[in-house]
């Protein structure tokens, strides 16, 4: 693999995992403030002006140095168009689900939850006829039990934010799925431009229909929401647009799982939360899912090497 292939399939998705572990705090704070939709319409609206943004910013470079725009091959904008309609709707039923979620269930409990998709990724990739190597699956397991340590801190009882959350869970692996597929024919940052656009006008719906917002509301909460506007749906997501292209939607949803762990050093350094003994282990084994993830690709290297 390209030094360049590697950086952008490993070190983004984790950087994209430590700005979603670092907004949990910032999410529940909105939860306060803003009802689910109305959180989701602003914040979208936000990320959405950012990379509109950058994608003028983008345009006007390689118009300056010639270089080719990704606009110009035949069926570009269609695909560009389904791949927001897609994408966009699936994280915008994740993240609503998610906002609910979070409301009435502790946000370790959340977190652990949120992060299965871990698990329904795979699954739902055999279907997709993506398979996944044996090692991957390991990878799975431990991350499970690490995510366990790290968000459990009692006993596991099902509750009715629990539901919301799993659902948010599944609608997060299908978002991964179907990055994975369009991010082969568009432009990144367009495609993330696209998403949020989608994201924000389905969740405004849903705000008008049930919801009443106020711009009080709004302005208690204006600090949470430029900070997962811009750096959380922004700035992230597109990583993991970046990230997924060529690569495993496993492996790569592994790396983002580790907002888990980055929340949990997080509550530590800045917060001052003593972590327990329980908490360092799921941090070990969250690494070492990781790491595992990675030797399967290794080894199918070597052994491409050693052919030629």
């Amino acid at each position: 693999m390209e030094k360049s292939s590697f950086i952008r399939q490993n070190v983004l998705p984790v950087l994209a995992a430590f700005i979603w572990g670092t907004a949990f705090v910032a999410q529940s704070v909105g939860a306060d403030y803003l009802e689910p939709f109305s959180f989701t319409t602003a914040r979208s609206l936000i990320a959405f002006f950012f990379l509109l943004g950058l994608c003028a910013i983008l345009y006007w470079r390689r118009e300056k140095t010639g270089a080719p725009q990704p606009g110009a091959r035949p069926g570009y904008r269609r695909d560009l168009l389904l791949g927001g309609l897609c994408c966009g709707t699936a994280l915008m039923l994740g993240t609503n689900l998610q906002q609910k979620g979070i409301e009435t269930t502790a946000s370790g409990k959340a977190g652990f939850i949120t992060a299965l998709y871990i698990v329904i990724v795979p699954i739902l990739g055999l279907f997709l006829k993506k398979k996944a190597s044996r090692g991957v699956w390991v990878s799975v397991a431990l991350a499970v039990a690490g995510l366990y340590c790290l968000c459990i801190k009692e006993g596991f009882s099902v509750e009715p934010g629990d539901v919301y959350l799993f659902l948010c869970s599944l609608c997060f692996a299908v978002q991964i799925l179907s990055i994975d597929h369009f991010a082969q024919k568009v432009d990144g940052v367009e495609l993330s431009c696209a998403q949020f656009l989608m994201v924000a006008l389905e969740s405004a719906v849903g705000m008008l229909a049930a919801e009443q917002p106020t711009l009080e509301g709004l302005r208690l909460c204006m600090g949470p929401l430029l900070y997962v506007g811009i750096l959380s749906s922004g700035v992230a997501y597109t990583l993991q647009i970046v990230a997924q292209k060529g690569s495993n939607p496993t492996v790569v949803s592994l790396l983002l799982s580790l907002e888990s762990v980055f929340a949990t050093l997080a509550g530590a350094l800045l917060l001052g939360d003593r972590m327990s003994g329980r908490e360092y282990l799921g941090c070990v084994l969250m690494l070492a899912a990781v790491v595992l993830a990675q030797l399967p690709d290794r080894r199918r290297a070597d052994a491409e090497r050693a052919e030629t």
